[in-house]
């Protein structure tokens, strides 16, 4: 399941997408438009500016804006800093593997072999899918 960090950071990603050419939004404005709690969403955009995805600016017209184009920035890469490791079992992970302790053997565990699947179709979803694409599909499902 999706946690509410993650989901909270790709819709900030998509809002801020959706205004790049505008200037820095402020937190406060982004919780607002997305209903999202304020200290939440504080350390959120804090983990994915330090991530290298946001800029910031202080002060006077400061606020949030992305620091990399949409397109860029993909789902993979936003769920492994919200919620670390995109596999549902440790043994399967590719970035934060970590042996089952009940497992006598891996390489004949029938319940590794299908994570290990689980795992690749949704990296290949994940790490093919930008911000961008969201957006688009937002747009298109406005329009039916």
């Amino acid at each position: 399941m999706l946690s509410k960090k993650t989901k909270y950071a790709i819709k900030a990603l998509v809002v801020l997408g959706k205004n790049m050419d505008q200037p820095p939004m402020q937190i406060s404005k982004i919780a607002e438009l997305e209903r999202i709690p304020k200290k939440f969403l504080e350390q959120i955009l804090l983990d994915l500016r330090n991530a290298g995805f946001l800029y910031s600016k202080k002060g006077a017209g400061g606020g949030y804006s992305l620091n990399r184009d949409p397109k860029e920035i993909f789902l993979v890469s936003i769920m492994r800093i919200t919620d670390g490791p995109i596999a549902m079992v440790p043994c399967a992970s590719l970035n934060f593997y970590h042996k089952c302790d009940e497992c006598h053997q891996e390489s004949t565990c029938g319940i590794r072999d299908v994570f290990v699947d689980v795992r690749d179709a949704t990296l290949k979803i994940l790490s093919e899918t930008s911000i961008a694409d969201i957006i688009k599909r937002e747009t298109t499902l406005i329009s039916v």
